[in-house]
């Protein structure tokens, strides 16, 4: 037998009366009927759940046990009705996701329309910042749910790894530094660089490295975006730092060499950042368990 939500009310109803007659009509149905549901459940769980007098009927011990688990169900119930009718109206539910230039531009084309097609009355709103920007944001709860470079730190937060994210150093093909597999900071700094505007966080972790090697980056051009660097490197005019991601995905439209860079500066992460991943809404919780489930993992890799 399967438990019906309309025998637990018709229980408390008979429970706030006293009453199995007055239980019956404040559930609009006959006493016989009532009498006959309330047997069936205590037949079901080999139970007596009301002791009968001539003034009404009381609770039994298991009738006290079965009143509190009947009033956390119900309440279960009406909790899910609830949850359940925004879907049902069509209601839908925004997720705002801050993320660096790398993210949005390399890794989530590739992921969103897959969760948006499977969960159609959810819309995301991309808002790209700097990693630090972004770390600020989620602290002060301006930002719910973030991509950040695991570069800057942010022990204010929570963080789950999403995906590793390394640096490459592009080069014209025949560039001095081209027959080389690995390279050191250290070893690039005397060349020109092609490299990204000044206010874009990865530039800024590049230039913070190059100073603790007391040295200053010489600029030949910045540009605004991975595309751009990545032309103007293949025409010549310097070299470039930029993900690894990124620079895969280029190499398919313009012609130069990738080498890999070392240091622990250079083989970063994104990480998935909030302030308390627990406090997040259902849908966000939902987004945020999407983005670091193995299913993603398998198709960023």
């Amino acid at each position: 037998m399967r438990l019906d939500f309309f025998d637990l009310r018709l229980f408390l109803n008979i429970v706030d009366t006293g009453s199995l007659t007055k239980g019956a009509e404040r559930s609009a149905i006959s006493l016989q009927a009532a009498s006959e549901r309330i047997k069936k459940l205590e037949q079901q769980y080999q139970v007596s759940l009301f002791s009968r007098h001539s003034a009404g009927v009381k609770m039994t011990f298991a009738g006290q046990v079965f009143a509190e688990h009947a009033q956390a169900l119900l309440q279960q119930g009406q909790q899910l009705s609830q949850a359940m009718a925004g879907f049902s109206e069509g209601l839908h539910s925004n997720i705002s996701l801050w993320c660096n230039s790398s993210a949005q531009s390399e890794y989530l084309p590739l992921l969103l329309p897959q969760y948006l097609v499977n969960n159609p009355n959810i819309q995301i709103d991309l808002k790209e910042a700097e990693s630090n920007d972004i770390i600020a944001a989620l602290a002060s709860g301006t930002a719910k749910l973030g991509l950040i470079s695991s570069f800057f730190p942010a022990p204010q937060l929570q963080t789950l790894e999403f995906s590793d994210d390394p640096l490459v150093l592009i080069c014209p093909e025949q560039h001095d530094l081209a027959a080389n597999q690995a390279l050191t900071l250290a070893d690039c700094l005397n060349y020109p660089f092609v490299g990204l505007m000044q206010y874009h966080s990865l530039q800024q972790s590049i230039e913070t490295q190059a100073r603790l090697l007391s040295c200053e980056i010489q600029y030949r051009l910045r540009l605004p975006n991975f595309a751009a660097i990545a032309q103007v490197v293949a025409n010549g005019v310097g070299i470039a730092i930029m993900p690894k991601r990124a620079a895969q995905r280029l190499s398919k439209l313009y012609a130069f060499q990738q080498i890999q860079l070392t240091g622990d500066w250079a083989n970063r992460k994104l990480l998935l950042a909030a302030k308390n991943f627990d406090e997040l809404s259902t849908a966000y919780q939902h987004f945020s368990q999407f983005l670091i489930s193995t299913d993603v993992q398998k198709i960023l890799n």
